[in-house]
């Protein structure tokens, strides 16, 4: 079974964790949330306290398929402010396994360098922190082995883009139609 991980951090945006959490599980990924805090329970950027499987510290990902960032504001900072994570995800880019981040979450992809070349989406207003990429409007960019998304209410075409990516069209296609999206 494909696994993906999706990090959590103080002010993550919840529809965007939850919602591709949701979708990866329904395209049969087993989907681990992974607090960045130290504490199990991180809390959303609306108030909205999540309870992680587990914490980065404690967590093994070396048989990861995709390590995925959910956005929001200031958990995309505080995602970009974690060297464990960011170590992580250089040595899952450099591996050429699938690294996906949605909203504001590109910023940390721009900065370790794996937009440079590349097409990439993002939140409005965080195009220049996407150093290197040219970006787009699109809902969802898939380029390679990086995926972007724009924002909150994209969350659907982000989380079966990754489907698409590790289980095939096939599933996502079925995950969608389940969804009401097809």
């Amino acid at each position: 079974m494909k696994k993906a991980f999706v990090f959590l951090a103080t002010g993550f945006e919840e529809m965007e964790a939850i919602g591709t959490i949701d979708v990866l599980r329904r395209g049969g990924v087993e989907t681990i949330p992974v607090s960045i805090t130290g504490e199990a329970t991180v809390t959303g950027a609306h108030g909205i306290p999540v309870v992680a499987d587990t914490i980065l510290s404690e967590t093994d990902l070396s048989d990861a398929d995709a390590l995925v960032l959910p956005g929001g504001m200031p958990g995309s900072t505080n995602l970009n402010a974690c060297e464990p994570l960011k170590e992580a995800l250089t040595k899952q880019y450099n591996q050429q396994k699938l690294v996906a981040a949605i909203c504001a979450a590109p910023l940390v992809f721009g900065g370790l360098g794996f937009l440079q070349g590349r097409t990439a989406t993002c939140y409005p207003g965080f195009e220049p922190q996407l150093t290197g990429a040219s970006t787009t409007e699109n809902p969802v960019e898939v380029d390679g082995h990086v995926i972007t998304g724009r924002g909150p209410g994209l969350v659907f075409h982000f989380g079966l883009a990754i489907v698409e990516y590790l289980q095939g069209k096939a599933t996502a296609d079925e995950v969608a139609a389940g969804l009401l999206l097809k």
